[in-house]
């Protein structure tokens, strides 16, 4: 099959690449890049596991090609803490607040919790579990997610540590 040439940002970097037509970004960002944090889970667009940021949105990566991401600005949970490894306030948080057991979909988690502070930085405790309503967590039960969620909120608002977590 051809290959076709797609250019895309991801996570700052600019990539060029040949992938098949039939490539999802999923895979394109895991086989190809290198980038295993989105983790593939079921594949049906079900449970977020493989969130990513692409324009400014959250979209599920197996549900889009890699083709269709051409031109695209992609960020991953790879992109999301500081280039010199400063955690962001959510990674903080799903640490602070326990916001993780098993991990397999904090990737996810993270990527679309971040995308839902940039549209509203002050969420409130239903925002929150509306925002996150399309990824599925089969350990946490959600409380120490959604804890995880305003505690960033409240720091990338400017709130003490102490602050943030109560």
């Amino acid at each position: 099959m051809a290959k076709t040439r797609i250019s895309l940002t991801v996570n700052g970097r600019e990539v060029e690449e040949l992938v098949e037509p039939r490539m999802l970004l999923i895979h394109f960002l895991r086989e190809q890049l290198n980038l295993t944090g989105p983790h593939i889970g079921c594949e049906t667009s079900h449970c977020g596991a493989c969130t990513v940021d692409l324009d400014g949105k959250s979209v599920k990566s197996c549900t889009v090609f890699a083709v269709q991401a051409n031109g695209a600005d992609i960020v991953t949970i790879e992109g999301i803490a500081a280039a010199d490894g400063t955690l962001h306030a959510l990674q903080e948080g799903f640490r602070e607040m326990h916001g993780l057991q098993c991990g397999f979909c904090t990737p996810g988690m993270i990527t679309r919790g971040y995308r839902l502070l940039q549209e509203n930085p002050n969420p409130s405790e239903e925002e929150i579990r509306v925002g996150i309503s399309g990824n599925l967590c089969r350990c946490t039960g959600y409380q120490n997610i959604v804890k995880a969620i305003q505690y960033a909120a409240a720091k990338l608002a400017g709130a003490t540590v102490q602050e943030a977590a109560e």
